[in-house]
């Protein structure tokens, strides 16, 4: 299995909707970092599907080496 590319070595803070879904990138190769816009389809990566909980701010994974995706779990600061 190949690596995911590293979009930026830190997180993504994002304004999360409770309810709303969202589709993490996990190949790194998206345009619309933290999430996805298809250029997966070229790699034998997928979307993360997350369901907000609540309303708030939320840091999205940009390395793609976390261990709790598709959030930051400070992964980047290792590499």
């Amino acid at each position: 299995m190949s690596k995911p590319e590293i979009a930026q070595k830190a997180p993504y803070p994002v304004e999360v909707t409770e309810g709303k879904t969202y589709f993490w990138c996990a190949c790194g190769r998206s345009a619309k970092q933290p999430f996805c816009d298809g250029s997966h389809k070229e790699t034998e990566f997928s979307p993360l599907k997350y369901t907000a909980q609540k309303d708030g701010k939320l840091f999205f994974c940009g390395c793609k080496a976390t261990g709790k995706a598709p959030l930051c779990d400070g992964s980047h600061s290792k590499l």
